[in-house]
């Protein structure tokens, strides 16, 4: 009785896996004959009712019907497997005749390449690039920059405020202040980062920007000093006939202050529309660090004086490209961000 039994689920087995076609329906086949609950397992689990002399007997008709029901899985499974590597290679195959997909590169956005164009002229220099936070407390945004408590800087309308001595940096001019607080003189450096002001947003304002801040502090610093460092900066920037001027100007933070004109890149100072036929275009404010900023920073006023200035990448972009409008830089229109490179 048990050895029919026997044959019969083997042929029974055989015949399912011959039938299988795919190796999802020959697994299946494998856990209903093999598997915990298997028709296989259910007999082995029934040799307790077997007699004792039969046991060995029906022990090894058992691992022979295993034996035979494994051996056609496997070589079934290898005739599945192999099929199905042809029918994988005949849809994937490769004409290598045919044109290849052009792929699409990106571009470099074209304040990256203002930004890398300011720091490498500067790093020439022997500047150092610094970095801050961009979340800073008010002490080093305002007060060790010489902006007092009543400042209209210090508005609700202009500045972030995260709580009343926290605020988004509205300049990078707070690295500085840290910098020097460290006492390592002399100081070249450079920082330059993403800054916030609570502008409305149009064709010439943004409520996040960048700039790029300067700080110099040496013993025997002069403005003769700044203006060349500017001017040789402008002319690696815009030509080496760039010309320069400083307008007298307002910084709490520097005294005496300026803003530096370069002439016109475009009509080279003869006066066009890019330049509304001044032949001048400001690029920048700049001016000698006010002793108040030097001696907060805990610097010597007697002994060391320094120069810092401001630059705006987005401006510096935007002349130099003559875009007219910032919202350009930011809306990922990439008919407008490929004509850079």
């Amino acid at each position: 009785m048990m050895r029919e039994q026997l044959k019969a689920i083997r042929e029974e087995a055989i015949k399912q896996i011959q039938d299988s076609g795919n190796l999802d329906k020959l697994n299946d086949v494998r856990v209903a004959f093999l598997g915990k609950k298997g028709q296989l397992t259910a007999v082995l689990k029934g040799m307790k009712d077997v007699a004792q002399e039969e046991r060995p007997v029906v022990g090894q008709l058992v691992n022979d019907t295993r034996a035979s029901i494994e051996k056609a899985l496997e070589e079934t499974k290898k005739k599945l497997e192999e099929k199905a590597r042809e029918e994988q290679m005949k849809r994937e195959v490769i004409d290598v005749t045919l044109p290849a997909k052009k792929i699409n590169m990106g571009h470099r956005h074209p304040n990256n390449i203002a930004l890398e164009e300011v720091e490498r002229i500067f790093v020439g220099m022997g500047y150092e690039i610094m970095d801050g936070p961009e979340v800073e407390y008010d002490l080093y945004n305002f007060e060790k920059l010489n902006i007092p408590a009543n400042h209209p800087a210090k508005d609700e309308q202009d500045t972030f405020y995260i709580n009343k001595d926290i605020v988004l940096r509205t300049q990078t001019s707070p690295v500085q202040a840290r910098v020097m607080e460290q006492g390592k003189l002399p100081i070249r450096m450079l920082s330059p980062g993403r800054v916030y002001r609570s502008d409305e947003v149009d064709a010439t304002h943004s409520p996040s920007f960048h700039q790029i801040e300067g700080l110099v502090v040496d013993k025997g610093i002069t403005f003769a000093d700044l203006k060349g460092t500017l001017a040789e900066f402008a002319k690696e920037l815009f030509g080496p006939e760039t010309k320069t001027k400083f307008r007298p100007h307002h910084f709490p933070f520097t005294e005496p202050s300026a803003e530096m004109d370069v002439t016109c890149f475009k009509c080279g100072g003869t006066g066009c529309r890019f330049c509304k036929g001044s032949g001048w275009i400001e690029i920048l404010g700049c001016g000698m660090v006010h002793p108040n900023v030097l001696k907060v920073g805990g610097i010597d006023t007697e002994r060391y004086t320094g120069f810092a200035f401001g630059i705006g990448v987005e401006r510096i972009a935007m002349l130099k490209y003559a875009v007219d409008d910032i919202r350009l830089f930011y809306e990922n229109d990439e008919r407008f961000l490929k004509q850079f490179k």
